[in-house]
């Protein structure tokens, strides 16, 4: 055997040139590059999606609801919207839903102002489009109840108040929701609407803030909603008119655009549109759409 055959039998690169090995020893260290980048990229792969998945689950969704739903409501919605926000946290464990209930036309204009709240449901289309008016909603709001007004005199009605002309009677205390109010702006349509005039003692912010008058005694009656003397119990006595019919709100609830938790906010309008939402509203006395 010659020298030259057992020095290529030593290296084990029989049939193989010595350029050959060469290059194939220096694609090695590429290959070996090409691997470790393809594992970094599959670990921060991972990464992406574990942090994408995170930020869904804070933000809920309304088929898997979580976080806290803020939700800006009319004052004459407080009751029956409490209830449907204790049933909203039964069925979704973890949730949370915060309410800021007070006059339609101030609470959209703490929307319009950039105060942070996922739902805004108002007592009249008018205040409602105050907030679409200005892009601040999703979509198009939907009306899901609407609502009639009411007399609230003292209990026992000592005044014998029976008609909404018996309101103009001299020495009555009478007290109103501001015309800004959709309580008072309905009011102000059923006087119209019976060439009555009426001057009352004060005009108040919102429906709980008129009720709240007769109830401590300071006004002998107000015209403020059903559903307002219903949960009111025998704090007050309630008085229908027929002029009322001409005067019935509805209810629009929206979704908002700037909602910090979207997820649950459509969940919560979902509930209240729902036949278990409206059996909980029309029990407080509203109407169904």
């Amino acid at each position: 055997m010659t020298r030259s055959v057992r020095r290529i039998r030593r290296t084990g690169w029989t049939g193989r040139s010595l350029r050959t090995r060469r290059s194939l020893l220096s694609l090695r260290a590429p290959l070996r590059a090409l691997g470790a980048g393809a594992a970094a990229l599959l670990v921060l792969s991972g990464c992406s999606s574990s942090d994408t998945g995170s930020d869904a689950a804070k933000s809920g969704s309304s088929a898997n609801p979580s976080g806290t739903v803020t939700v800006f409501a009319a004052a004459s919605l407080q009751e029956s919207f409490t209830t449907l926000g204790k049933e909203f946290e039964k069925q979704h464990p973890g949730t949370k839903v915060t309410f800021s209930f007070a006059g339609s036309d101030s609470l959209a204009a703490s929307i319009t102002g950039g105060a942070p709240a996922d739902v805004f449901a108002a007592a009249s289309p008018t205040t409602m489009a105050l907030v679409t008016d200005e892009k601040d909603a999703v979509g198009t709001p939907a009306t899901f109840v609407r609502n009639q007004l009411e007399i609230a005199t003292l209990p026992g009605n000592p005044d014998k108040v029976s008609s909404l002309k018996d309101l103009t009677r001299s020495g009555l205390k009478v007290v109103l929701c501001d015309k800004t109010v959709p309580c008072g702006s309905a009011a102000e349509k059923a006087l119209q609407a019976s060439n009555l005039r009426l001057t009352p003692v004060s005009y108040e912010q919102d429906v709980k803030s008129a009720l709240t008058k007769v109830e401590l005694k300071e006004a002998d009656a107000a015209v403020v909603y059903k559903t307002d003397v219903q949960a009111a119990g025998d704090k007050v006595e309630g008085v229908a008119f027929p002029e009322s019919a001409k005067a019935i709100n509805d209810y629009p609830i929206a979704l908002l655009k700037n909602a910090p938790n979207p997820g649950a906010a459509k969940a919560f309008i979902e509930l209240v549109r729902s036949a278990q939402g409206q059996k909980v509203l029309t029990g407080a006395g509203f109407l169904t759409p």
